[in-house]
C-alpha cells in the first residue's frame, strides 16, 4: 500500500521505477490523504485500488471534469481554481494532457476504514485538521507509525496563512491516541515523537497566547502566560493564529 500519488504523472513514474529496485510485491492499495492537486495528480499511472474518504471523492469528482490544455489551465489559474505551481506542474509533467482524464477512486469511506495487508494491519481515518476537512491518515498499529498527509499543516485563505485554531486540539487529540513513535508529514523527514511533541507545544502556547486579530496583545500574552518571549517558530505560529482571527472577523 502506497500512501499519496504524487503531483503528476511523471512523478508517479519516477516513484515507481524506485519501487522497482526495492523488489517488493506489486502495489495493491493506493491511498489519496487529502484533495490537493500534489497528492493525486499522479494516480492514473498506479494498477491500484484508489483508497479516498469521501469528501476526498467530492474533490476529485469535481477536477475530473477539467480540461487540461492550455487555455483551460490558464482559466483556471485565473479564477482561482488551481495556482500557477500546479498549471505549470501539468504542462511539464502530464504528457497528451490535451486528452488527459483523471480516474475515479475505487474505495471511498466515511470515516474510518481498516486494511489487512496479510503482514499489516492499516488503520484509514479521517479527522479533524488544521489543513484540509478531509484530511485522511493512515496508522500501521504495530510498527507505531502514522502518515499524517498534510494535515498537521496551517493553510491559505484569502492570502492570508493561518491555522484554524478550533481544531488545532481535536486534530492534536485524534492523532495523539494512536500512541506512534514515528511521524510522516507530507513534505518533511520522518519525525519521532520528541519532535513531533514539540511542534504539538509550540503551536498549543502560540494558540493560547491569541484571542483577537492583535498581533501585539497576542506576543505581549505568550510573554506573560511563559515568562519568556516566543522563539521564531512560535512567531510565525503567532501570526498565522492572528490570521485565522482576522479570518473570522
Amino acid at each position: 500500500m502506497l500512501v499519496i500519488a504524487g503531483n503528476s504523472s511523471q512523478h508517479a513514474k519516477d516513484f515507481l521505477l524506485e519501487i522497482e529496485k526495492l523488489e517488493v510485491p506489486p502495489v495493491k492499495y493506493m491511498v489519496i490523504t487529502h484533495g490537493h492537486w500534489d497528492h493525486f495528480l499522479g494516480m492514473n499511472e498506479f494498477d491500484a485500488t484508489v483508497i479516498v474518504n469521501s469528501l476526498t471523492n467530492g474533490i476529485i469528482e469535481k477536477w475530473k471534469g477539467y480540461s487540461f490544455d492550455d487555455q483551460s489551465l490558464q482559466k483556471y489559474v485565473s479564477t482561482n481554481q488551481m495556482s500557477d505551481m500546479c498549471m505549470k506542474t501539468i504542462q511539464n509533467e502530464i504528457p497528451n494532457r490535451e486528452n488527459f482524464k483523471l480516474r475515479s477512486p475505487d474505495l471511498i469511506f466515511e470515516n474510518m476504514l481498516t486494511i489487512d495487508l496479510g503482514n499489516k494491519i492499516c488503520k484509514l481515518e479521517r479527522i479533524n485538521s488544521t489543513h484540509t476537512d478531509d484530511s485522511t491518515i493512515v496508522s500501521i498499529p504495530d510498527e507505531k507509525v502514522v502518515f499524517l498527509g498534510d494535515c498537521a499543516y496551517g493553510t491559505t485563505t484569502n492570502s492570508l496563512f493561518h491555522y484554524k485554531q478550533s481544531l488545532l486540539l481535536p486534530m492534536i487529540n485524534d492523532i495523539s491516541k494512536y500512541n506512534a513513535e514515528k511521524f510522516i508529514l507530507g513534505h518533511e523527514s520522518i519525525c519521532d515523537l520528541n519532535e513531533m511533541n514539540l511542534y504539538w507545544e509550540e503551536l498549543t502556547a502560540a494558540s493560547k497566547a491569541v484571542k483577537s486579530i492583535s498581533l501585539e496583545d497576542a506576543l505581549e500574552s505568550f510573554k506573560s502566560q511563559n515568562n519568556r518571549d516566543p522563539n521564531d517558530n512560535e512567531i510565525f505560529f503567532i501570526k498565522a493564529f492572528v490570521n485565522d482571527q482576522i479570518l473570522k472577523s
